[in-house]
């Protein structure tokens, strides 16, 4: 049987259908969205105290299931669920925690080699890194300077020892499998046609134009506005994490 959730971890997600605040559209083919209510995440778990998992809910606006923890004190909230954990199970976050799904320990106390997930940047943030469906990432090795961690996208990076971090890898490992059927459960998500473009005319995008049948025509192809869109590095080289990553992601 479904647990109801509470209204106060309900709210309405706001259509935006890809406008800024000027109403420009800034993210193209969005539009035309069912309602949605967002489920308010303990990104944090400052909670130290026991919480049993009454429910493991879809949720429309993520790629992985969430979990409702009722706490020993009646509080409630959700949480990412971590594959394997199931209604009924026990977790908690504490310095002093088993090594368990689901359990939230700070970095410097989880073992070389365990799967986390629901990483902190800044400790006392929240989760920021390592969200998405089936993501996982694994602690490598540690040193006065802090722990190694590698990434789901391949990049090893150095965090701070007192960053939490969730044990376990992140459930819905099949998603990036699924096929969206049809056109109309598309619309419904919010996503409107894409026109490609070298079916378009010169004026609209940079591969438009042509007699008949026509290639993109060009050294690289290029975005609707102009820009390169193969083989450029798009990341800031003066970025302020750069001094923690020690080795890039995979690059293709």
């Amino acid at each position: 049987m479904k647990t109801k959730t509470p209204k106060r971890l309900l709210k309405l997600n706001p259509k935006s259908s890809g406008r800024n605040n000027s109403g420009k559209i800034t993210v193209r083919h969005q539009g035309g969205r069912q309602k949605r209510f967002l489920r308010a995440i303990d990104w944090k778990r400052k909670l130290t105290v026991s919480a049993k998992v009454s429910s493991i809910d879809y949720d429309p606006n993520r790629t992985a299931s969430i979990a409702l923890l009722t706490y020993s004190n009646g509080h409630k909230d959700y949480i990412l669920a971590p594959e394997g954990l199931k209604v009924g199970d026990v977790v908690i976050s504490s310095d002093t925690a088993e090594i368990k799904v689901g359990n939230c320990l700070p970095l410097k106390n989880i073992p070389v080699g365990i799967e986390i997930h629901n990483l902190e940047i800044t400790p006392g943030k929240g989760a920021q890194m390592v969200r998405s469906a089936g993501n996982v990432a694994t602690v490598q090795s540690k040193d006065e300077s802090g722990v190694i961690v590698k990434l789901p996208s391949g990049e090893v990076r150095l965090f701070k020892s007192e960053a939490k971090a969730t044990i376990g890898s992140l459930s819905n490992p099949h998603h990036k499998e699924e096929h969206i059927g049809k056109a109309g459960r598309a619309r419904h998500m919010g996503i409107r046609p894409t026109v490609r473009g070298v079916a378009q005319d010169p004026r609209s995008h940079p591969h438009g134009g042509g007699e008949g049948r026509s290639g993109i025509g060009l050294k690289s192809p290029k975005s609707v506005y102009g820009k390169r869109v193969m083989g450029v590095r798009t990341r800031n080289r003066k970025k302020f994490s750069n001094q923690t990553i020690i080795k890039r992601r995979f690059s293709k």
